[in-house]
Order: C-alpha cells, then structure tokens, then sequence
C-alpha cells in the first residue's frame, strides 16, 4: 500500500477523514457553558463544581497524552482513533441518563481520555503524512476541533428548547462520533503507522525548550477552556437567553474556525511565526479588554477578537512545536509533551476562574487575569527564533 503523502486520492481522503474525527473532540465540553443554568436547576452546581466539567476533562487530556502514543504504537493509528471515538461516543451518549453531578463528571473525564488518545497521534501523523504542508494541514485539524465546539455551542440549546430535555442536548453529540467511527472504520486502505521503527519513547523533561513551549501552548489554551466554559453563564448573568449566549459562543468559535484555517496559511510563508504570534496576543488582550469594560456594548466584536486570536494561536503552538524537529516521531513526542504538560496547566483556568466567580460574584477578575497571561505571552514570543531551534532540542 502506498504512502498517503504519495498519492493525492488517498492524502485527500485521510485528511477528510481527519478533519470529521476532529469534529468530535470538543462537543462534549462546548456544551455544557450553554445549558449549564438548566442543569444547574435539575442538579445542585456550585459554579466552583460546575468548572470540573471542563477541568478534568482538559487534565484527563493531558495525562493521557504520555500514553497516547505507547497506545497508538502498540494498537496502531486506525485502531487507536475507532477506540478512542467509541469512548467518546459512549460518554457523551451516557448523559442521557445521568441524575447527579458525580455521573456528569465521569462521562466528561471518560469524553476527555477519548479525545486525549486522539490528540496525541495526530500531529506526527500530520507531520509524517502531509510533510510539505504541516501547517496547512494543522490548520485544518485544528480548525475542525473548533468547528465541533462551535456546532455544540450554537445547537445544543437549540436541542434543548425543541425536546425540553438538556440532557438530549448533551448526549446528541454522540451521533457525531457514531458517524466519525463509521467514516473513519470504512477506509479501504490500511493506513500507515507514522509510529513505526520508534523504538521507545522519547523524554524531553530535561528539555528546557519543551518546558518552554508546553508552557506556552498551556496559557494560550487556558484563554480558550476558559471561555469556553464561562463565556454563555458570563452573558446568561448579565441578562441574555441560554439561546442567545449559547449562539455568542457559537459565534466566537465560528471566528475561531476562520482564524484557524487563514493564520496557519498566512505563517506558512515563513518559517518564523513571532510576528504572527504578537498579532493573535494583541487581538486576544484587546478581547479580553473589551469583555470586561464593555460587555453590552460591541457584544460581537469582543467575541470577534478573542475567537480570531484564540483560533490563531492554538494551531500556531503546536505549529511552532512541530518547527523544532524535522523527525516526524521525535516531533510527536515533543508535542505529545507540550500539549500533556499545557492541557494540566489549562485544565486549571476554569477552576480558578470558578472559584472567583463563587468567592467575588463575578467573572471579571477571571478576565483580568487572563489579559495579564496574554501580555506575558508576548515576551515569551521573542524566545522563537527559528534560528536557534536546532541549539535548543538536538
């Protein structure tokens, strides 16, 4: 069997494929911001309690990061993704029968193992399949996990005011990895193993570099868990619709998507992101601004901002981690470790934002502290030179 970077019917296909299991990796938590006043009526939620539904799930992805990879090694690409959407597909699907916030939490921790095994193989894949358009085809991928959430963010209250059951939309998702899993098992082709000849696994703890860039990768997701989780409740307490908030956040990925699929490109010309980087930071710092000064008034543009700045910077992280290695198993690892190391450090901005919001009334400190994240961000930009890659991870 061909390699899929050989022949273009199959690259087209796999990369398809790719972008229809990517929808599957952020519905399970884009949903819940949007519905969570109704399931905060139905099951006792403190907003602190509420945050673990996004929290463990981004901590889950992250752990199971440093085994994604030994799993993918031993059950191979394919088998590995019809696993992992089976988990998915099965956790979602759960949450039509859940009575208590415990159950709730363990199909979200359940969803992020799922979606956590996934992402762990797909960059090397990407990068051992599409070798000459890393970063386009990142793009795409990534462009796609934020298309899910915005699907699952603008529709699931739509589902809920259409059956009156919050439940059915959460657990609606399910058919969306039903459909990848079918997709995804029909291929005719055996696909592959980018993991192939990698005799063990490669550490990069003692990488300064990689610390570096999985710090880096984890502040820029905490911008996006973060918003995902409490930007509906934040328009839901200042006075809007489950419906209305629910299309804001749509709206926000929407722009997410679109950045997500132009940036990448953009970058492509140049094997030196920072200037790049510094714009998606300004845009976010000028989101996060507006959010907290002037909620009501721009209401599109503050969203605008963050999702064209978020979208950016999430695919342009990984792309920026995948530039340090041209080795297409050393640079899953090393983004195997980034996003491992970033999502537990993600993971924490729903909480502590959470927590504010129940010990100050408000979510505005949450914003704040996010700004202040942002603006530290952009000296950390200056450290990627891409001339001295190769000084820093041999």
């Amino acid at each position: 069997m061909e390699n899929a970077r050989t022949t273009s019917r199959p690259a087209t296909w796999l990369m398809l494929s790719i972008i229809l299991v990517a929808l599957n990796l952020r519905p399970s938590m884009a949903a819940i911001g949007p519905l969570l006043s109704a399931i905060r009526g139905d099951i006792a939620l403190s907003f602190s309690v509420a945050s673990l539904l996004t929290m463990l799930p981004v901590m889950a992805m992250g752990l199971a990061m440093f085994f994604g990879i030994g799993i993918s090694q031993r059950l191979g690409e394919q088998r590995t993704v019809l696993l992992s959407l089976l988990i998915i597909a099965l956790a979602t699907l759960s949450r039509l029968f859940v009575d208590s916030a415990a159950e709730l939490i363990v199909s979200a921790v359940l969803a992020g193992i799922g979606i956590a095994l996934i992402q762990a193989l797909m960059p090397a894949l990407i990068k051992s399949h599409f070798p000459n358009n890393v970063a386009l085809c990142m793009g795409l991928y990534v462009t796609s996990i934020m298309g899910g959430a915005a699907l699952a963010a603008s529709f699931a209250p739509q589902v809920m005011v259409q059956t009156g059951s919050w439940r059915l939309g959460l657990a609606i998702w399910a058919a969306l990895a039903l459909l990848a899993l079918v997709f995804w098992w029909l291929q005719r082709w055996q696909l592959p193993n980018a993991m192939t000849g990698v005799a063990k696994k490669e550490s990069f703890f003692a990488n300064s570099r990689a610390w570096l860039l999985a710090i880096f990768f984890g502040l820029g997701t905490a911008s996006y868990t973060c918003v995902l989780a409490w930007l509906a409740p934040y328009y839901v307490e200042k006075g809007w619709s489950e419906q209305s908030a629910g299309l804001l956040l749509g709206f926000l990925t929407a722009m997410e998507v679109i950045s997500g699929l132009i940036v990448p490109a953009i970058a492509n010309r140049s094997r030196d992101r920072r200037v790049v980087l510094m714009a998606l930071l300004g845009l976010i710092i000028t989101g996060f601004c507006g959010l907290t000064l002037s909620p009501q008034h721009l209401s599109l543009l503050w969203p605008c901002l963050l999702g064209l700045g978020i979208g950016g910077l999430f695919p342009m992280s990984l792309i920026v981690s995948l530039d340090h290695l041209d080795n297409p198993q050393r640079a899953g690892h090393l983004t195997a470790f980034v996003q491992g190391i970033g999502y537990l450090i993600a993971g924490l901005s729903p909480l502590l934002a959470g927590m504010a919001r129940d010990q100050l009334g408000s979510f505005e400190w949450a914003w704040w502290a996010l700004t202040a994240v942002m603006v530290a961000m952009l000296l950390m930009v200056l450290r990627f030179d891409p001339r001295q890659y190769a000084r820093h991870i041999q």
